[in-house]
């Protein structure tokens, strides 16, 4: 599961993917610096993980990890191929969810493709783009599904009425996410891939003097959102970049607090990633190893037992489960046992956020 961040060119995504990866994309002051997707494999902070690491004291310890991919940056006329156009929109197409970069400060020297700081225009340029890319995607498939639809095929009658849904709202400049519609036209929508379908979350770059409570080009960018379903995270990523570049965790928690902020802000963006993306997290908890394993929402005990291995789904017997602040409460897994707090479950078993789990199979 991949999250793209995306945005016009010059507005920080480049350096924000190096302050989120390490990885050390290359950050200059022009267009289409970023020529390749640069994909990082990015650890997700989480504090649960460091209070089992405390009570356990195993070998190592391994932390859940989110995939961050770095994509060219876009400009109008994208849709029709200009600039990177169709390579922008085929990376993004190969994305599960969207971290759309959006320049919030003034800054004389950092030049802006289009002269001037606008937040808004900035989004509704990217917006126009993928939104005519989806409405040629629609479209097309319009063109197959009424033919099948006259014959009274009902299937493809329902498909028509969605896609016409969609071709509606995407000519009147609305994104698919936005469009609302039943349990059974979500399960469609999933076969057309549309890019403004993707869930999205909003990171308003800000300067340090924002960066807790954000700026007026902030609260425009709320307003502009609130009738999408889309995420906001403020983040001054230049100045995150000078916290990642500090070696010392004490020197990094001094700079924070000068500025006023609890954690680094690109801690709180890979968690919002990890929850755009409809992730969560279990535990494996030993003293060879304490582990966090990444699972869709609403996955199955054996669909879970599978991200360990494939043998552990296909034999899966039962699932020995705590909940995570019953594990932190009675301290180790003897005493969680002695208080009645474990329990055995099975196939039809969903896992919830921060179990900690056993698994028995048989292959």
């Amino acid at each position: 599961m991949k999250a793209g961040i995306v945005g016009l060119p010059n507005v920080g995504k480049s350096t924000l993917f190096n302050c989120l990866s390490n990885a050390k994309a290359q950050s200059a002051n022009f267009p289409f610096c970023t020529i390749e997707p640069n994909l990082g494999v990015v650890n997700v902070p989480d504090p649960r993980l460091e209070k089992l690491e405390e009570l356990v004291n195993p070998q190592r310890v391994i932390p859940a990890t989110v995939e961050i991919v770095d994509i060219a940056g876009l400009v109008r006329g994208a849709s029709k191929g200009e600039g990177l156009g169709n390579q922008f929109l085929g990376n993004i197409r190969e994305c599960h969810a969207i971290m759309h970069v959006l320049r919030c400060f003034d800054n004389d020297n950092i030049v802006h493709v289009d002269g001037s700081v606008d937040p808004i225009r900035d989004k509704e340029t990217i917006d126009i783009e993928l939104q005519l890319k989806d409405l040629e995607t629609v479209e097309k498939r319009l063109e197959k599904v009424k033919r099948a639809a006259k014959t009274g095929n009902k299937e493809a009658q329902k498909e028509q009425a969605t896609l016409e849904k969609f071709k509606n709202a995407l000519e009147q400049g609305i994104s698919a996410r936005a469009v609302e519609i039943s349990d059974d036209e979500v399960e469609l929508m999933k076969g057309f891939q549309l890019l403004t379908a993707k869930p999205i979350l909003y990171v308003c770059n800000v300067d340090e003097a924002s960066a807790k409570t954000g700026n007026a080009y902030v609260e425009k960018v709320r307003e502009a959102v609130k009738d999408e379903d889309a995420e906001i995270i403020v983040l001054a990523v230049g100045t995150e970049a000078d916290i990642a570049e500090l070696e010392d965790y004490e020197e990094r928690q001094l700079f924070l607090e000068d500025i006023g902020l609890e954690e680094p802000g690109v801690s709180r963006l890979i968690r919002a990633a990890y929850k755009l993306l409809e992730l969560q997290t279990y535990f494996t908890a030993g003293e060879k190893e304490v582990r966090a394993w990444t699972i869709p929402i609403g996955a199955t005990a054996p669909q879970a037992a599978g991200v360990i291995h494939t043998d552990f789904e296909k034999g899966f017997i039962r699932a020995e489960v705590i909940r995570y602040n019953d594990y932190v409460q009675y301290g180790t897994e003897n005493k969680v046992k002695e208080a009645g707090k474990l329990s055995v479950e099975g196939k039809t078993y969903i896992v919830n956020d921060g179990d900690v789990m056993h698994f028995l199979f048989n292959v």
